[in-house]
């Protein structure tokens, strides 16, 4: 399967698999053109096991946007002493947090253009370049349909711009995920005990009200970071 086919054929065949089917048989049919993402977050130990477990030669992406909170940091270094066979690669800006601050202030308190092009600066750029230079065109990712009303609709497999991306635990309900943190005792996020339902940066991240996850970033004003908008999307540059 080509990374530049129609991708409605490998999701057709994605659906019909479990999590760890999908991400050893995406490995076995686009092999180095493939990669992988983490933000050590709220569910990051699933993907990072079901990667360790199934295809650990995949190269794990993390972007580092120098605004995360403290205990992701620790968390992430946690779960690396487990997963010892992970090809972890650390991404970050080429903008400094000082320097960005000082050119354009804090941009995550600008509103919805504030937050896009503080999303632009400190995680698209670095996603692009790391696409680019491990050279992979097929992107393995985390999403799930039920943290977002903007992601019921996704197939397994869609294209974004020069991109596919792929999604193996994205008909995962949140139940389905408690267990698999379960059964396979995996440590949670520090935050998650502390209402977190999603997580990213200090600033711009809250405990969720209710459960609406949609409300937890940017003061609700803006949920996806930009590295996961709809293919048309013109701000979206991969």
């Amino acid at each position: 399967m080509s990374a530049h086919a129609e991708p409605g054929e490998l999701s057709d065949a994605l659906a019909l698999l479990r999590a760890g089917e999908r991400i050893r048989v995406l490995h076995e049919r686009l092999g180095n053109r493939l990669m992988a993402t983490t933000s050590f977050g709220i569910q990051a130990a699933v993907m990072l096991h079901l990667i360790h477990e199934h295809a650990p030669k995949i190269p794990v992406v993390f972007i580092d946007t120098g605004f995360l909170f403290p205990e992701t940091y620790r968390y992430a270094e946690d779960l690396l002493s487990r997963f010892k066979h992970l090809d972890l690669r650390v991404y970050q800006p080429n903008i400094s947090a000082a320097r960005m601050q000082a050119l354009w202030g804090r941009l995550w308190e600008q509103g919805k253009d504030g937050a896009d092009r503080y999303a632009m600066l400190t995680k698209i750029e670095p996603m692009n370049r790391a696409l680019s230079e491990i050279g992979a065109d097929v992107w393995i990712s985390g999403l799930r349909r039920s943290q977002s009303s903007t992601r019921t609709d996704r197939p397994f497999v869609e294209r974004q711009k020069k991109t596919l991306k792929a999604y193996p635990i994205l008909d995962w309900a949140d139940a389905q995920v408690d267990l698999y943190y379960h059964q396979n005792d995996l440590p949670r996020h520090p935050l998650a005990e502390k209402g977190y339902v999603t997580m990213g940066d200090w600033h711009s991240t809250v405990p969720a009200v209710n459960g609406d996850a949609e409300s937890s970033r940017f003061g609700g004003v803006k949920y996806e970071c930009g590295l996961h908008l709809d293919s048309g999307s013109s701000d979206f540059q991969i």
